[in-house]
């Protein structure tokens, strides 16, 4: 019994010293949250394809696209999208809305793919330390859908 409350200690303070190493590098979030800038990357080729902004409002994650890397074409539009976002530039478009979290993850939003005009469910999970997020947009089922990974700009 001594023993395991000895390790689980150790494991505490192991923590402890971890989050104060993220604080004393100027991480005052310990990347717990997905707010930031992320790099979304293509899921065929491995390019990056734009610079994402994932910001918080009352307790709710919305993701807007900061910048397109390399677009095939200049100042592109979302020619797809329906109702106000028709013919919308891309870049500064807010494409993820009203996520909230849940646990270890963020739900209960929607994400927009501008290259198709389709809106989707969307799930966020942080990996690496918040290093990496975990994207999965679907529709109706989780099971149902596909899934990038971002990568947090430092």
């Amino acid at each position: 019994m001594k023993r395991a409350k000895f390790l689980s200690l150790l494991a505490t303070i192991a923590s402890l010293s971890l989050y104060g190493a993220a604080l004393i590098a100027g991480d005052t979030t310990a990347k717990s949250s997905p707010v930031g800038v992320w790099k979304t990357v293509d899921d065929n080729t491995g390019k990056v394809r734009s610079h994402i902004k994932i910001w918080e409002n009352n307790g709710k994650l919305y993701g807007k696209i900061l910048k397109l890397i390399d677009p095939p074409e200049a100042n592109p539009v979302c020619d797809k999208c329906q109702g106000n976002l028709h013919n919308k530039p891309v870049e500064g478009m807010t494409v993820m809305k009203g996520l909230k979290k849940d646990g270890n993850e963020w739900s209960g939003g929607t994400i927009l793919d501008p290259e198709s005009g389709k809106t989707y469910k969307v799930l966020l999970e942080l990996m690496q330390n918040g290093n990496k997020l975990k994207v999965r947009g679907y529709i109706g089922f989780s099971l149902l859908g596909r899934t990038q990974y971002w990568h947090r700009l430092k």
